[in-house]
């Protein structure tokens, strides 16, 4: 019984995910595709930003742009199912 507060499992879970897709190696024998990473960056996005309010990137900026539309289809689809895909 310490009177530290302890992080929700919820956390935890996020903050493990958060770690090994950011220390994957770069030439690792696994590498997420496209789609996986944009995922997770909306997943990410999602849980510590909230709701995409920022504008849209402009036409010059293509990765931008991918990362901003998967952003904001957290919002389409509620966002609040974020916790449980970790």
């Amino acid at each position: 019984m310490g009177t530290e507060k302890e992080e929700p499992d919820c956390q935890k879970q996020f903050q493990a995910a958060v770690s090994v897709i950011q220390n994957l190696p770069k030439n690792g024998s696994y590498r997420p595709s496209y789609e996986e990473m944009l995922r997770f960056y909306s997943y990410y996005k999602q849980a510590t930003m909230g709701p995409c309010l920022v504008p849209r990137p402009g036409f010059w900026d293509p990765i931008g742009r991918y990362k901003w539309d998967a952003w904001n289809r957290q919002d389409e689809q509620g966002g609040s199912h974020v916790c449980l895909h970790l």
